[in-house]
């Protein structure tokens, strides 16, 4: 009797074992430091970040005026996501013509530096809004949460068209080998480097 309870409790015991390691593991929610608030911030996230297919950017804007709280947040998240394309592409420019072997290094790297400015003012104005969110304070002013996203593809596109039509970069200009380089910088960008 005593070798069939031993044996009936190890069955039990190890049933447990079984069934917990089952289970599924949630993960304990983290709470705020004592005396903190989370905030819910509306538009941003992983959804949000850019990726090697898109430029993105949020941002929040705040007045008394719904319209000028929504013209702050665009200004702020056309703001960043210039900001970040430019530092993208000076990369790209960089590695670019370090790969390749020009006579007048210096002078392409201008042209191309002025060129791609051009392009990437244009391309910003047709930015796509991904996200927006409007809410109310306790102080009656208003909020904007806004999402907007710039497709890398059309941007090295028209980056491409402009630089094939200059007379003095299109002898030497390499699509292929630009393109390649451009989209290397683009994942190094999705990846947070």
């Amino acid at each position: 009797m005593k070798k069939s309870t031993l044996l009936f409790m190890v069955l039990i015991t190890s049933s447990l074992f079984v069934f917990e390691g089952c289970k599924s593991k949630k993960k304990a929610k983290a709470e705020p430091p004592k005396g903190e608030v989370q905030v819910k911030l509306y538009c941003s996230g992983a959804d949000y970040f850019t990726t090697k297919d898109y430029f993105r950017a949020n941002s929040l804007g705040e007045s008394t005026d719904q319209v000028a709280a929504k013209k702050k947040a665009m200004s702020n998240a056309k703001a960043e996501l210039a900001s970040m394309v430019n530092t993208t592409i000076k990369g790209v420019i960089d590695n670019y013509l370090n790969s390749r072997e020009f006579n007048n290094k210096e002078e392409l790297e201008e042209r191309f530096e002025s060129l791609t400015r051009e392009v990437i003012n244009q391309e910003i104005s047709g930015i796509k809004v991904i996200c927006e969110e409007h809410t109310k304070t306790q102080e009656n002013t208003y909020k904007t949460y806004l999402a907007i996203e710039l497709s890398a593809d059309k941007l090295a596109s028209s980056i491409k068209e402009r630089l094939a039509n200059d007379e003095r970069l299109k002898i030497d200009y390499d699509y292929e080998k630009f393109k390649k380089t451009f989209d290397e910088e683009m994942k190094k960008l999705e990846q947070g480097y």
